[in-house]
């Protein structure tokens, strides 16, 4: 049941102001962790090796949130700038009070409790006849907590007792939440809304030594309207008609950042100490439109069977296999890498360091509906050459595709060495049988994970430029992996005599799946004579 109204609410007054209090896990180069405001983060941002998230839906959106006010703030300050002016920033440190003065100008729209401009919220909630008595807890933005008919995940929380979180994790929830909500249903000034900007993907985000070189990086380039593509704060405060109206497209990144995908006010625990948050107002908020032209900058696109689509974390399938969905592709038809990657190039290249490796993490989380699945941070290390050069990608992409074509060509034998253990080994119905078993074992993890384990030494090989290296090291390695998997399989069957009989039947062609893989070793002729 939704609870009403009670004497535990939250004060009118301007609380928590974003600027100033703590609440950006940041990591230093020695290891040491602090929670920072927006001010002192941007001041010693290059002291800061990373943030310090561990949510990685909540750890994109910071991201994504420092990037619209780093931009708007040059924007303020400069108007314009290029790629020499980033390189510039990225080796001295950013223009001396660009983001001081912008951060001073806009204060009052940092508040995360206002009467009015409550940051990233609607304080129109407060007074709709939909939402004015009845509250949410804060798991409503949680997306890793059990709310409604979610699964548990990570706790065991009832929506009737919620225990109150500080203010700081509340925002960083709702960030989180805001980008990457699943669509669905709302029933709150609509009956279903869309997913947030990054609902089911995998963003990207080219990384540096510092958090100042990582926001440097991933910088979207200046805009010639100031006015144009605003973040949510220097808007005006968002009206019951705008929850009801149709989703729009973003006017730009710093829109798509800051959208504000559901209609949510946090509520202070009334005199808590520090700033607490235990309910929560919820409703539909500004939906994002989809736009085929204008996808967005953190987010690649890999083949699908009904052309591309986004690249996400899929069950089953490790995320290095759309690797190439990272790279060039000249055709458009293969990948399109997502827009900060190229960003990130052209800083490389202004900077001097074409030699340089490109560090990527991929983050996001991917949910059916509004059940969250699973979510994940990875990071690779992607040559800068590859990056830029058309061949060197379709190289990585073309080894890439021979892991999996090997794969499939495996897993149909390995399905037959099951069946042929089996009782009527020809019949449809055991061949299904066989294939659930083979998927249910170690076969797929153990394939792919051996092959994992040489894929940095196939990109730094690519981006050495030496194809036909990277050829024969891939081929030992798939060699390996086959291998591997194929003993896994064998170690399922048992001893019966039927299991021996169908290991001896499939291991031959087994051999010649695998024969053209391995190196090739000239025989000595006094061999050869010995053979014959």
């Amino acid at each position: 049941m939704t609870p009403q109204s009670t004497p535990e609410t939250a004060t009118h007054m301007p609380t928590f102001n974003l600027i100033d209090e703590p609440w950006v896990p940041v990591r230093f180069h020695d290891g040491s962790t602090e929670e920072l405001g927006l001010l002192a983060l941007f001041v010693r941002a290059q002291e800061i090796e990373g943030l310090a998230e561990n949510s990685p839906p909540n750890l994109v959106a910071l991201h994504r949130i420092l990037l619209a006010i780093l931009h708007r703030a040059l924007t303020r300050q400069l108007g314009r700038w290029t790629d020499r002016d980033r390189a510039h920033w990225f080796a001295n440190g950013l223009p001396a009070g660009a983001v001081a003065d912008y951060l001073a100008h806009w204060r009052d729209r940092f508040w995360l409790f206002h009467p009015v401009h409550p940051f990233m919220q609607v304080a129109a909630l407060a007074a709709a006849d939909e939402t004015r008595d009845k509250r949410k807890p804060w798991t409503q933005v949680s997306l890793a907590s059990a709310n409604g008919n979610t699964p548990v995940v990570f706790d065991h929380a009832i929506d009737s007792q919620p225990s109150a979180i500080a203010a700081a994790t509340a925002v960083r929830h709702l960030l989180g939440f805001l980008q990457f909500t699943p669509g669905g249903l709302v029933k709150v000034f609509r009956s279903a809304d869309k997913g947030g900007p990054l609902a089911n993907a995998a963003a990207a985000v080219p990384m540096g030594e510092s958090l100042l070189q990582t926001l440097l990086l991933a910088l979207h380039p200046a805009v010639r309207d100031v006015e144009h593509d605003q973040p949510a704060w220097e808007k005006p405060a968002i009206t019951l008609p705008q929850l009801f109206a149709e989703p729009s497209p973003a006017a730009g990144s710093s829109d798509r950042y800051s959208r504000i995908s559901r209609a949510v006010l946090l509520e202070r625990v009334d005199s808590a100490e520090p700033a607490s948050v235990r309910w929560l107002r919820f409703g539909a908020g500004l939906a994002l439109a989809d736009d085929g032209n204008a996808p967005d900058p953190m987010t690649s696109l890999r083949p699908g069977s009904d052309g591309l689509v986004r690249m996400g974390f899929t069950e089953g399938r490790a995320t290095w296999r759309d690797l190439g969905a990272l790279l060039p592709d000249p055709t458009g038809k293969l990948a399109q890498p997502a827009s900060v990657l190229s960003w990130a190039t052209n800083l490389q290249a202004a900077s001097n360091q074409e030699d340089a490796d490109m560090p990527v993490m991929l983050a996001g989380l991917c949910s059916d509906k509004a059940k969250l699945l699973r979510w994940r941070t990875e990071r690779y290390q992607l040559p800068h050459t590859s990056l830029c050069s058309a061949d060197l990608s379709a190289a990585v992409r073309d080894q890439l595709q021979r892991c999996d074509t090997l794969f499939a060509s495996l897993r149909t034998l390995a399905t037959e060495l099951l069946a042929l253990s089996m009782p009527d080994p020809r019949s449809k119905d055991t061949r299904a049988r066989a294939r659930a078993v083979l998927d249910a074992g170690p076969f797929n993890t153990t394939y792919f994970a051996s092959a994992e384990r040489r894929l940095p030494q196939l990109l730094k090989l690519v981006g050495a430029a030496d194809l036909d290296a990277a050829h024969a090291a891939w081929s030992a390695t798939l060699a390996d992996a086959a291998t591997q998997a194929w003993a896994a399989v064998r170690g399922m069957l048992g001893t019966s005599a039927a299991a021996l009989r169908a290991d001896a039947i499939t291991h031959g062609r087994f051999l010649a799946l695998t024969r053209a893989l391995r190196p090739t070793i000239d025989t000595p002729p006094q061999a050869e004579e010995a053979t014959t």
